[in-house]
């Protein structure tokens, strides 16, 4: 399956970057129940267009300090947008027309070789402003199309251009890549994600390979331990870029999106000397929202002076601090020593399989009874929730369907306290699991399973 398409947005303050990425976001899809976590930016967002699905990049979001120049802003976008996107839009607004800033960043863009979608913002008119819409062909980066972000109008048009530069589904990655399990190492820059990919490949090394459709400057390392094929979505190869080290949280987000997409399981490093940050919650969200199993290594633990209680401290800092990812496996490891490092890889093997886990029906439903016989269902004035059955619709990660009889009395807590009886029959340790409450009209619950 080919991996999701990334689209950046670049334009100049005020052209209505966001407006656009509202408008896109709208039509968010999302087949998950809202659930509490933590406040992360919101960066990044999946949308579907004609049954295409891919991501779309806030660079808007990517704030330069205050004494940059405008233009100094659009370029670090641009940057990161060429460094990162697959197709990139380039904003401009009508009533300002064409600016030295804009001809400059459409200079970079061209010379990046990467499919530019130009798009001209706030026309109102379509007839009226065709006219002025023409002088944006003096930018040479192709056809400008008029849109209206803000009343939703043209961009239909737009987007039709921007998934003419997809790849063409059919195409497929290689077949030998199906059994790989595909493991992005993530983090904040500086944690040893490369260190720890080098240690692990030690003499094993087969093949070091640029993979096709791989992100820029992310290698693909592809290397057989114990009989698996492992492929490892580096991150970390981002020291080169100086232009954008004043913004390497931001870039690293960004490029971390596109590698998480592309993985079954996501190691989130740590440094356990700089201890768990904010920082690192972003990055792991990106793992948690995108439903991958996710382990978390700590690294360069040989550094801290310890004691009988350094782990379970540790340990309850990253809980507190990913409170949103409960499930997620903790290892404390050592790139330098190599210490505990050949764990990973049974770790990785063991949270992929729950990942990819299938639980009958019937086994299920027997979980979910014994659940209601234990806790009753909630009631909300005089109605009570009914819960007729269970069933998974899918994997990776393993989503399961709660049928009942009106969703407004299944309350996130309770969903919470079914998902904990399934964990405790399952283990399902190292992955998220989803669940998706439909309503059901009239008792069609599976024989014996009353409430």
């Amino acid at each position: 399956m080919p991996r999701k398409q990334i689209v950046a947005v670049v334009g100049r303050p005020n052209v209505g970057k966001s407006t656009l990425f509202n408008a896109l976001a709208g039509k968010r899809i999302s087949i998950v129940e809202d659930t509490p976590g933590v406040t992360r930016d919101r960066i990044y967002q999946d949308v579907e267009w004609l049954g295409k699905v891919f991501t779309l990049i806030d660079t808007g979001g990517i704030e330069p300090d205050s004494k940059d120049v405008i233009l100094s802003q659009m370029r670090q976008q641009a940057e990161i947008a060429i460094e990162t996107a697959d197709v990139i839009v380039f904003l401009c607004d009508l009533k300002q027309g064409v600016t030295d800033a804009d001809a400059q960043v459409a200079d970079m863009l061209r010379r990046s070789g990467k499919p530019v979608v130009l798009t001209v913002n706030k026309v109102d008119s379509f007839k009226r402003d065709s006219l002025d819409v023409y002088e944006f062909y003096n930018l040479g980066i192709g056809d400008p199309i008029p849109i209206s972000a803000a009343n939703m109008q043209g961009i239909g048009d737009m987007l039709e251009e921007v998934v003419k530069h997809f790849p063409d589904e059919t195409a497929t990655e290689d077949e030998e890549d199906d059994d790989n399990i595909k493991v992005a190492i993530i983090g904040k820059p500086n944690v040893g994600k490369s260190s720890i990919i080098n240690k692990l490949i030690g003499e094993n090394r087969l093949i070091v390979s640029d993979v096709a459709g791989t992100t820029r400057d992310a290698i693909d390392t592809e290397i057989t331990h114990n009989k698996q094929k492992y492929t490892f979505i580096d991150t970390a190869g981002i020291r080169r870029h100086n232009k954008i080290k004043e913004h390497l949280e931001q870039y690293m987000l960004v490029r971390t999106v596109s590698a998480v997409e592309r993985a079954d399981v996501c190691v989130v490093v740590i440094s356990a000397e700089e201890g768990v940050t904010e920082q690192d919650a972003k990055i792991a969200g990106i793992a948690h929202d995108n439903g991958k199993a996710v382990i978390i290594a700590v690294n360069k633990w040989d550094l801290i002076e310890k004691d009988n209680h350094s782990v379970n401290d540790f340990t309850k800092k990253v809980r507190q601090t990913l409170s949103f990812m409960p499930y997620a496996e903790i290892l404390f490891v050592s790139a330098q020593t190599g210490q505990r490092l050949v764990k990973l890889y049974d770790m990785i093997d063991a949270v992929y399989q729950n990942h990819s886990m299938r639980v009958a029906t019937g086994v299920l439903n027997e979980i979910l009874m014994q659940a209601l016989v234990m806790q009753q269902p909630p009631s909300d004035r005089g109605r009570v929730l009914k819960v007729f059955y269970m069933t998974q619709v899918a994997v990776k990660p393993p989503t399961f369907v709660i049928f009942v009889n009106d969703k407004k009395l299944m309350h996130f807590s309770y969903t919470r306290y079914i998902e904990n009886q399934v964990r405790a029959a399952f283990g399902f340790a190292g992955t998220p699991l989803k669940f998706l409450i439909r309503e059901r009209k009239g008792d069609n619950s599976i024989k014996g399973n009353h409430k």
